[in-house]
Formats: structure tokens, C-alpha cells, sequence
């Protein structure tokens, strides 16, 4: 219904990234490497994690969803499956780790809450806009969004209902599971979006 600009999307989505990345050092990293004693298992849990995303992301980009979040209408160059399926999966890791930081303090977590809510605003601001230009229609776009919410709030439920009564040992591996996707996620996707958006300020 309205037209934001690049530059501002662009440099809000790198205040949200800015967030997210201290939100994983503090909430995720730091919390496993500390409960875990300095155990190597932190090590080896971000970088399977972040193969793991890596893995899918590659998949679902050679099958059309490598433009799935740009402004400029890219998606009508891929399919719609692989750009709804694209989507979802950059949902997923970061609904986990907010099911994940009720085993923390038996409370979600305010800071990463924060961070994803602005890293991600823009970033669905753009991908609807593209959608738009790309040729979506309104319910589409809509149903698009429904779906990615429904499986965000499921991810975010089995991030917490799985783990909650998980050895010590198995909550910090998922802890440093879960940030490798995320770190993957801003680097491959996120930063550079903000930085084509946002420019130097971005900085």
C-alpha cells in the first residue's frame, strides 16, 4: 500500500543484523561456551549448523529462490515454490532460537525477540514489494506471509517442546547449532542486501 525506500529498509535491516549478531554472541554462543565449560562440542555445533543452512539454502537457490528477498521484482526469474520455500527456511532457524531462549531463563528472550523483529521487517517489506512488481497478487503475497508465520510460531514451539528436558550436554549443542544457520543467514543474505540498500552508512 506504500512505497518505503531502499536506503531506509536498507539501513534499518543492517541495525537489525547489528542486533542479531550480538543477540547469537550473548544469547546463544556465549551461554553455550559458558553451561558447557569450554567443551570443543560449541565449536563443532555453530559450524554444523551453519552447514546445514548452507546446504539447504544452496538447494533451494539452484531451484529458483535466490532472489526470493530482493525489491527490485528478481522472483519472476525463479519459481514460486522454491522462492515460498526460501523464505521459510530464513524463518526457521531464528523461530528456534526463540523457542530455545525459554530454556535459558524460562522466559523469551527480550534482546533476540528485538533483533529479529528488525532484521526482519525490512527485509519482508522488500520481498513483498519485489513480489509485487514481479506480478503476485495481494493474496497471494498474504498467503505467502500466513505461511511462513504458522511455521515460524511451529518452529519456535519445537525449538522449546523438544529441548525442554534435554541434558545439559544436548542444550548446548542445540544452542550453537542453532547460531551457525543465523550467522550463515546474515552473511549470505541479510548484510549484503543492507549494505545494496543502506550503502557505506550501513557501516
Amino acid at each position: 500500500a506504500f512505497r518505503v525506500s531502499g536506503r531506509l529498509l536498507g539501513l534499518v535491516l543492517g541495525f537489525g543484523a547489528g542486533v542479531l549478531i550480538s543477540a547469537v554472541a550473548y544469547e546463544l554462543v556465549e551461554e553455550a561456551f559458558t553451561a558447557s565449560k569450554g567443551s570443543t562440542w560449541v565449536a563443532v555445533g555453530l559450524f554444523a549448523g551453519a552447514l546445514v543452512y548452507y546446504a539447504g539454502d544452496e538447494l533451494i537457490d539452484r531451484r529458483g529462490g535466490e532472489k526470493r528477498k530482493s525489491m527490485g521484482g528478481e522472483q519472476e526469474e525463479g519459481t514460486a515454490l522454491a522462492i515460498v520455500l526460501g523464505i521459510v527456511l530464513d524463518g526457521i532457524p531464528e523461530s528456534v532460537v526463540i523457542g530455545l531462549t525459554l530454556l535459558e531463563g524460562g522466559s523469551v528472550s527480550v534482546a533476540v525477540l528485538v533483533a529479529v523483529f528488525l532484521s526482519n521487517l525490512p527485509e519482508a517489506i522488500g520481498a513483498t514489494s519485489g513480489l509485487a512488481v514481479a506480478g503476485w497478487r495481494s493474496w497471494r503475497i498474504l498467503t505467502l506471509w500466513g505461511i511462513v508465520i504458522l511455521v515460524s510460531a511451529l518452529s519456535a514451539l519445537a525449538g522449546y517442546g523438544l529441548f525442554g528436558d534435554a541434558s545439559p550436554d544436548t542444550a548446548v549443542s542445540v544452542l550453537a547449532f542453532a547460531g551457525g544457520p543465523i550467522l550463515t543467514l546474515l552473511a549470505e543474505k541479510k548484510i549484503p542486501e543492507a549494505y545494496l540498500r543502506g550503502g557505506k552508512a550501513l557501516g
